[in-house]
């Protein structure tokens, strides 16, 4: 449960956080950078620094070396490049504590080396009367790219639910491209249902908990479309398929704060710090940072001084109430919509472009873009109801181009000095619990794009990372990638693979920099220990595991008849 959203909490967002929704695969609106508080003096120094001059324009275009290389396509894709292959089966994640002489158990990681479904390999009873032995829930995504279901086995020899291992399946088209006809849109699902109808065995069908979760994009059909869509998915399931439909909720558009909280309770799920064990209890659940193409996310679990009466989560959209397992947990959660890892790159461009003062063919010095590179990038313009593509401009990295001069930027660009009605906050005047106070000691996982532009870093054969990893590790990474080819190939040059993707990517520099300013907005400190994953033991911590979890753990079922 969640609680409704405070008018003071209304006025802090100006329509920038989860209270307003912005479909999936759109762009939110461009944000109002408060130019007047920032100060003349910090202004005055960023224009000298980085403006454009006869002198730095001749210097910065001579020092290109790399040709023109193709305009990244700005399109959000919804989570595109965090899903998994087409087929996907895990191994097991979690499994009951097995007595020192007995041997291991045969870990099956999909129905044909299970053998019989209707039974577990970790123990022959479940751990307390009235649950079943073995539990099958499915949990179908209705999303931009098309459908998928996940089809999960659970076995009770535990407190908990144990997950044991996941069969995925996808069909290529959304649900929604049958707008006008819901009954086709329904039918598009039979596929992926039939093919839960294959592995779960028929006695434990009627006991099997179905739900299917459709992204927010299912509203730009309008309402009374998306909820006709929705209503013939139900039709169907509950006419056709053998499957149990536990409450009202069971198919719904998901929103995107949901997605969050869900993603935090499937990784800490996997990581086992939910557990009622004793060892699980001494170390608390992972903060979730996530970084996506428009959003950048946060949910973790606060805890405040007792001796301090004042000290509590404020009541707003960002406070979300999760019950599971039979325990309530307290969340702070917030999607900064507008800063994903593209839109900062828009709004990094179009800073620079604003501040420029060039002429229409001029070419701009941009300090975001490592030295010796160039890129010709989409200016969005300012409009009323959103944002819409203005013009090319062609930007160089030369003479300007460092993590010093980069960071002022994105510092900009996070609007640090924007008014913070209800403190503390973040950035963009967005309250936010000191981390330093309410998460001093607790660990901090990172996903999506964190992940993919620090894993090359980290498998290259020359001069790779080290664990632990720590916040400051982005800026110590984009002090050498914004300093161009040269720096490169002293740090990497043995590495073609890796060379390549920095050659082909100019912008690595602006992302190494966005990320690391990003996580200092959010109050970590530079020495703050991080993990990184998109997977843990093959699943994907995405939110569909957490939202199937949710629903079986300490919850009793309803059966189908």
């Amino acid at each position: 449960m969640s609680l409704p959203l405070s008018s003071n909490y209304k006025q802090l967002e100006d329509g920038m956080g989860p209270s307003k929704e912005f479909p999936e695969g759109t762009i939110p609106p461009k944000r109002r950078i408060p130019w007047k508080r920032l100060g003349a003096v910090v202004l005055i120094g960023v224009v000298y620094f980085f403006g454009p001059r006869k002198e730095d324009l001749g210097d910065c275009v001579s020092s290109i070396i790399w040709p023109d290389v193709p305009s990244e396509s700005y399109e959000v894709a919804p989570a595109a490049e965090f899903i998994p292959k087409p087929t996907t089966t895990t191994i097991p994640t979690a499994m009951p504590s097995q007595d020192d002489d007995a041997s291991p158990p045969a870990r099956p990681t999909d129905p044909a080396s299970d053998g019989d479904l209707t039974k577990t390999h970790y123990c022959t009873e479940p751990y307390k009367a009235g649950v079943p032995l073995v539990q099958f829930a499915l949990m179908i995504d209705m999303g931009v790219a098309g459908s998928r279901i996940h089809i999960y086995k659970f076995n009770n020899c535990g407190p908990s639910p144990a997950f044991e291992y996941e069969v995925f399946k996808r069909y290529g088209r959304g649900a929604w491209l049958f707008g006008d006809s819901p009954p086709a849109a329904a039918q598009s699902l039979d596929v992926l249902l039939d093919e839960a109808v294959r592995v779960v065995p028929e006695s434990l069908r009627g006991c099997t908990p179905v739900q299917v979760k459709a992204s927010a994009a299912l509203k730009l059909q309008g309402a009374t479309k998306s909820s006709d869509i929705l209503a013939a998915v139900r039709h169907r399931l509950e006419e056709k398929y053998p499957f149990s439909l536990q409450g009202e909720n069971a198919v719904e558009i998901m929103e995107w704060r949901e997605q969050g909280v869900y993603a935090w309770l499937t990784a800490n799920y996997l990581l086992s710090t939910l557990s009622a064990d004793p060892p699980a209890q001494k170390s608390p659940p992972y903060a979730v940072l996530s970084l996506a193409g428009a959003t950048a996310q946060i949910v973790y679990e606060p805890t405040f001084d007792v001796a301090k009466p004042d000290a509590k989560l404020e009541e707003g959209e960002h406070k979300y109430e999760l019950m599971y397992d039979g325990q309530r947990r307290v969340l702070y959660e917030h999607s900064h919509r507008g800063y994903g890892l593209v839109t900062a790159r828009q709004s990094t461009h179009w800073i620079v472009d604003s501040m420029s003062n060039h002429s229409e063919d001029a070419v701009v010095p941009n300090p975001c873009l490592a030295k010796g590179t160039n890129k010709t990038v989409d200016i969005f313009e300012e409009q009323l109801t959103g944002r819409r593509k203005g013009r090319s401009v062609t930007m160089v990295g030369g003479d300007v181009s460092s993590w010093e001069s980069c960071n002022q930027v994105v510092e900009l660009v996070l609007n640090k000095d924007a008014f913070c009605e209800v403190e503390p906050c973040s950035f963009n005047g967005v309250y936010q619990p000191s981390l330093l106070e309410t998460f001093p000691h607790g660990k901090i996982l990172l996903l999506s794009y964190y992940d993919d532009r620090l894993s090359p870093f980290l498998t290259t054969t020359a001069n790779p990372l080290k664990a632990p990893l720590h916040v400051s590790a982005f800026a110590d990474l984009a002090k050498i990638v914004c300093q161009g080819p040269t720096a490169w190939k002293e740090q990497w040059g043995s590495d073609k693979a890796l060379m390549q993707e920095l050659e082909q990517r100019p912008e690595w520099c602006l992302d190494l920099t966005y990320m690391h300013a990003l996580l200092l907005g959010y109050g970590l400190e530079g020495n703050r220990e991080i993990q990184l994953r998109t997977q843990f033991r093959g699943v994907e911590l995405g939110w569909f595991l957490g939202a199937t979890v949710a629903t079986i753990a300490g919850v009793e079922l309803k059966c189908r008849v």
